[in-house]
């Protein structure tokens, strides 16, 4: 399928250089238009239109009960390291089964590895994994063990590829705070609350004038 990239805003999943863009082409052909940053153009003339989301949920953009080819996705990326290679694809209620197949087909198709998620705020990865990175920063705090000893042990002991510390500060721990503060804010859950560290980074990168994404 022909796609085409309409910029709003900086876009996370698939910043400047990107090998998607090469596969990019014009707006007037295009049968899949992605958007980063918003508004979108509604066209019920395209076979999908995808809405990058942050942390917002797409009903923001498109309405409680949806818009039939209107979905939302996020590529994971952990702060500002390199975006990975899934795809949380979201999706409402009211959305055909049909046209979720057709966008998870065309994220597959250029590469990716495509998740379905409902359209919550946080998704699938951030709610799973944010409590478990905040419990480590806490225990750091608590002196329970040092960062390295902690580290270790989840790569040896888990199998991580890195420990949740090291991948957390390599994101950039004023990322991490506002990825947890938005669950926060949303659910109440203890076990999203921002640890003091990464609270500490987001007001020094505040001061700093530092782009917090």
């Amino acid at each position: 399928m022909r796609y085409t990239l309409i910029k709003n805003g900086e876009s996370r999943s698939f910043p400047d250089a990107d090998p998607f863009y090469a596969g990019a082409g014009g707006v007037e052909q295009a049968e899949v238009v992605l958007y980063s940053g918003v508004p979108f153009k509604q066209d019920s003339t395209r076979a999908l239109i995808l809405v990058e989301l942050g942390d917002e949920s797409l009903a923001e953009h498109a309405g409680e009960d949806g818009i039939a080819n209107v979905l939302g996705f996020a590529r994971y990326r952990n702060g500002d390291d390199a975006p990975s290679q899934l795809i949380e694809l979201v999706r409402q209620p009211n959305h055909d089964d049909a046209v979720v197949a057709v966008a998870r087909e065309f994220f597959q198709e250029r590469g990716f590895q495509v998740a379905v998620s409902s359209d919550q705020i946080g998704r699938i990865i951030n709610r799973l994994v944010l409590p478990k990175y905040n419990a480590a920063l806490r225990f750091l705090d608590e002196g329970l063990a040092s960062q390295e000893d902690m580290d270790l042990t989840c790569k040896l002991g888990l199998g991580y590829p890195d420990g949740p510390i090291e991948r957390v500060i390599r994101g950039g721990l004023q990322h991490h705070h506002a990825r947890t503060k938005a669950l926060f804010d949303t659910f109440g859950t203890p076990s999203y609350a921002p640890p003091r560290r990464a609270i500490v980074a987001y007001h020094r990168a505040s001061k700093d004038g530092r782009v917090i994404k």
